[in-house]
C-alpha cells in the first residue's frame, strides 16, 4: 500500500540529516502539492542550520585567534546603565566542542531564546563564574571600580586559572592577560555565552524584585530608565535596590523605603 502525502510529509519533517538525504532522492519527483512543500521546508531548515553552523563556527575561530588553544574566559557583563538592580558579570569558558548553536550578543535574542541557549551554555561550559554588585555598592565605590571588582569576581569564581581572558568593550586591566575586543559578544564565542548567562541571571533578579516593589516595572525594565520606571521614581521616590547615583534627574529627596 502506497504511502499517503500526509505520512510522507510527516516523515520528511521529522527526519535526520542522514534520513533526509535518502527522502529527498527517493521523493524529489513525487508530483503530489504536499510532498513538494515538505521537501521545500526541510531543504530551507538544512540550509538555515548550515548557514548558523558557520556563523558560530566564526565565533569559535575567532576565539582561538584571540585567546589560543589553552583555557579561555569570555568576560562579559549587564546592567552598566541600568539606574536599579545589579550589575552582573559572567566568566565563562567553552570546550572546543560541541559548538553551542545560538550564542549570540544577548540583545539580538528573545527573552526565550536566551533561557534555552543560557540552559545549554551552563550544560556544556567548562568553567563558569557569575558576580553581582548590589546597588548600594555601585553609589558607594562607581562604575569604573565596580566594574573591575565584578569582571575580577566572576574569574575568579570559575576556579580555573585562564591562559587567556577575553573581554567586551574597552581595556579594563583586570586581569594580567586580558584582551578586550570591542563588540566582543557578536564575534568570540565565549564572550557571547558570558553576554547571554550574565543577561538571563539579571533578569531574574529583576522580575524577583518586580514582586518586592511592584509598580516600578522592574520586570519590563530590567531597572533601565524607560518611561514607565521614571514616571514611578517621580510619584513614589527610590527603593533600596535604585542607584541613588544615577537617579539625580529624576528626583530629589530621600528614598521612599
Amino acid at each position: 500500500m502506497a504511502s499517503s502525502a500526509r505520512d510522507i510529509a510527516s516523515r520528511i519533517a521529522s527526519a535526520s540529516a542522514e534520513e533526509l538525504d535518502a527522502l529527498l532522492e527517493r521523493y524529489r519527483d513525487d508530483p503530489r502539492k504536499q510532498v513538494a512543500h515538505a521537501l521545500e521546508r526541510a531543504l530551507e531548515a538544512r540550509a538555515s542550520l548550515r548557514a548558523e553552523e558557520l556563523r558560530v563556527a566564526r565565533l569559535y575561530d575567532f576565539q582561538r585567534e584571540r585567546g589560543g588553544t589553552g583555557i579561555v574566559l569570555g568576560v562579559d557583563e549587564v546592567g552598566r546603565g541600568a539606574v536599579a538592580g545589579p550589575l552582573t558579570v559572567c566568566a565563562v569558558a567553552l570546550p572546543s566542542e560541541p559548538h553551542i548553536l545560538g550564542i549570540d550578543d544577548s540583545k539580538r535574542l528573545t527573552p526565550k531564546r536566551r533561557g534555552e541557549i543560557a540552559a545549554r551554555i551552563e550544560g556544556h561550559a567548562s568553567a563558569l563564574g557569575i558576580c553581582h554588585i548590589p546597588p548600594e555598592v555601585i553609589d558607594r565605590i562607581g562604575m569604573s571600580r565596580a566594574l573591575r571588582e565584578a569582571m575580577a569576581d566572576a574569574i575568579g569564581r570559575t576556579g580555573v586559572e585562564p591562559d587567556h581572558v577575553l573581554i567586551d568593550g574597552n581595556p579594563v586591566h583586570v586581569h594580567p592577560r586580558e584582551t578586550c575586543i570591542v563588540k566582543g559578544d557578536s564575534k568570540v564565542a565565549a564572550i557571547a555565552a558570558a553576554s547571554i548567562v550574565a543577561k538571563v541571571a539579571r533578569d531574574a533578579l529583576m522580575d524577583e524584585l518586580d514582586a518586592v516593589y511592584p509598580g516600578y516595572a522592574f520586570a519590563k525594565s530590567k531597572g533601565y530608565a524607560s518611561r514607565e520606571h521614571i514616571d514611578a521614581i517621580r510619584r513614589k521616590g527610590l527603593t533600596p535596590v535604585h542607584r541613588a547615583t544615577f537617579c539625580g534627574n529624576f528626583i530629589e529627596g530621600p528614598r521612599l523605603f
